[in-house]
């Protein structure tokens, strides 16, 4: 689940992204759109109108969502006549990652395929990085993650093998002196794996002063 506001750019809005989907269509109730699937009526996703009765006007960018948010936007959904479909399972989408092992990719000369242990499950990414190697831990955009360029991360087939998230350099996580030569970055070899990347920043930060 992304969400989304910036209301310079796009007024008082929330955004809310929860999947890909097929022909999309939208029907409007209140103050809510939702926007789903023609084929299979999945929900795709949600704008809410006058969303800075639930946020602070000041946000801009992603939103992070805790329980009391989920909460308020699942009752304006009661209130509007639809279905409280948000999930509480707020799982980060950007963590820390264990390489369990990697081979080459069978049709490129630079690719790796790795099998990448994040916590709650094992992911297959190709990785073209020259710095990846087996047993690193690594910063993991799983299925669904905003990147910080708007990028949202989706599942790919790369030279005929199928990756399932992406291994991140500092450059692309946004990070300050993010060095600008290809790599990706590597973390200390105690983290643990499957935390939120961006709470392991802020310990990093307390630990430091």
């Amino acid at each position: 689940m992304i969400l989304y506001y910036n209301r310079e750019g796009i007024g008082d809005t929330l955004i809310l992204y929860l999947k890909e989907g097929g022909k999309q269509t939208f029907q409007s109730k209140g103050e809510v759109t939702r926007i789903y699937d023609i084929g299979t009526d999945e929900t795709l996703g949600f704008n809410f109108s006058n969303a800075s009765q639930f946020l602070d006007v000041h946000t801009a960018g992603q939103v992070k969502p805790d329980e009391q948010l989920i909460d308020a936007l699942n009752k304006k959904l009661v209130d509007c006549g639809l279905d409280p479909e948000l999930p509480h399972d707020l799982q980060p989408l950007i963590v820390s990652g264990h390489v369990l092992d990697l081979e080459e990719h069978p049709d490129s000369d630079h690719m790796h395929v790795c099998r990448v242990d994040c916590g709650n499950e094992i992911l297959q990414i190709v990785c073209g990085a020259p710095n990846i190697d087996k047993d690193q831990k690594v910063v993991v955009a799983k299925l669904g993650a905003l990147m910080p360029n708007g990028t949202i991360i989706r599942p790919t087939v790369l030279r005929g093998v199928s990756s399932d998230g992406m291994i991140c350099s500092a450059r692309e996580l946004d990070l300050p002196n993010a060095p600008q030569k290809r790599g990706i970055l590597v973390l200390d070899p105690g983290t643990e794996t499957g935390q939120n990347f961006y709470t392991l920043v802020v310990q990093k930060m307390h630990a430091s002063h």
